[in-house]
């Protein structure tokens, strides 16, 4: 199986949730340079809409940056 952490290289969004009673934990690197982690469903959760909002295809969405 490949690695599937984001690096700045791979830039990206990683999310695990192993089970039902684990926390989710998170990692994304932008191509921006922009970085983060979380852990934790809720803390992941606003992660990813952050992600969504202002990095990946966001910055397609958005213009120049």
């Amino acid at each position: 199986m490949a690695k599937l952490t984001p690096t700045n290289n791979t830039p990206g969004l990683h999310i695990s949730k192993p089970s039902a009673s684990e926390p989710a934990t998170a990692s994304a690197v932008c191509h921006c340079g922009a970085s983060a982690s979380a852990k934790g469903d809720a803390q992941v959760g606003a992660l990813v809409a952050g992600w969504n909002a202002n990095h990946g295809s966001a910055h397609a969405r958005g213009g120049a940056e």
